[in-house]
């Protein structure tokens, strides 16, 4: 790995983690990344796993004060996370690639719809849910679905998971999105131990990866707790677009 080389991975780790904090997807910027760097697939999936578990912590640092009030939440949906985490893992570990990649840009779709929609359907399922609905059974397979998506790869996992929670749970969207960046942070975590012991991950790039999201998560928790919910909904479809477009030609 030359300096240029190490450099466009720790920019790309500064950027993930900064969209990581704010909406999620950032793996979209540093697998293509790695990808036309010449690294294996599946290494450069895991490896930048590993890589963006620090950031995902400093992300969920950064929406402390959103986080007051939700150790509930985080404990009951923290564990469908780390259950599908555990599952997603071991998916990827033992399928082909190809087979889940062919079905992650309508994911994302469906996703942004979801989160354009959320204001409509929030007020229309409004009758329909308590406060406490995180303990519901289509809250938590939702949420345990994601983790399964987000251990295999995790493009737009932190997109995914804004939708459900923000359709799900009567809150405010920085506050759910606090909620997200630990959940997807326990998806990571979970799936990033699971790789260390049984899948092969380049050091170096993790390494690198970790040092650029810990600055960009700490970065984007800062200015993303700033946004106005409007403009945190227009960024994530803006996001959210680009994920779909680049893992169409990824």
């Amino acid at each position: 790995m030359d300096p240029a080389e190490a450099l466009a991975i720790v920019a790309a780790g500064v950027a993930a983690g900064a969209v990581n904090a704010v909406i999620g997807s950032g793996t979209l910027i540093t697998f293509p990344v790695l990808i036309a760097l010449g690294y294996p697939p599946l290494v450069a999936n895991v490896s930048n796993n590993v890589g963006l578990v620090p950031g995902a912590l400093f992300g969920a640092i950064g929406y402390r004060r959103e986080l007051r009030g939700q150790r509930r939440r985080m404990i009951q949906l923290g564990a469908c996370s780390i259950i599908g985490g555990v599952a997603g893992a071991f998916l990827l570990l033992g399928l082909p690639e190809r087979a889940f990649d062919a079905i992650v840009p309508a994911l994302i779709a469906l996703a942004v719809v979801l989160v354009v929609a959320q204001p409509r359907l929030a007020t229309a399922l409004a009758h329909r849910r308590r406060d406490d609905n995180e303990r519901s059974l289509t809250v938590r397979g939702l949420v345990t679905a994601s983790g399964v998506y987000g251990g295999y790869f995790g493009a737009g996992q932190g997109i995914i998971l804004i939708a459900i929670l923000g359709i799900s749970i009567r809150d405010g969207l920085q506050r759910l999105n606090g909620l997200k960046n630990v959940l997807a942070g326990l998806v990571n975590l979970t799936a990033g131990i699971i790789f260390v012991f049984a899948a092969e991950i380049d050091w170096a790039v993790a390494g690198l990866i970790a040092a650029g999201s810990v600055v960009g998560a700490s970065v984007g928790a800062r200015s993303g707790r700033r946004l106005p919910p409007t403009a945190l909904r227009a960024l994530i479809v803006v996001v959210g677009s680009v994920a779909i477009v680049r893992l169409t030609l990824v």
